[in-house]
């Protein structure tokens, strides 16, 4: 299944976890989605990311 917008849908699998008060979502990986990643944890948007090859 090919996806229209990576970013939306990373967003949204991390907004969807939060509501559903789980402690992780994963997402697939990107060099795009690491870099909004660490803008979000530098914001405390996030509490912690961890990258897994």
């Amino acid at each position: 299944m090919s996806m229209t917008d990576p970013i939306a849908d990373m967003l949204t699998r991390i907004r969807n976890a939060g509501k559903a008060k789980m402690k992780r979502a994963d997402v697939p990986a990107s060099k795009m989605k690491m870099a909004i990643t660490k803008i979000l944890l530098r914001e405390r948007l996030i509490s912690n990311f961890k990258y897994i090859a």
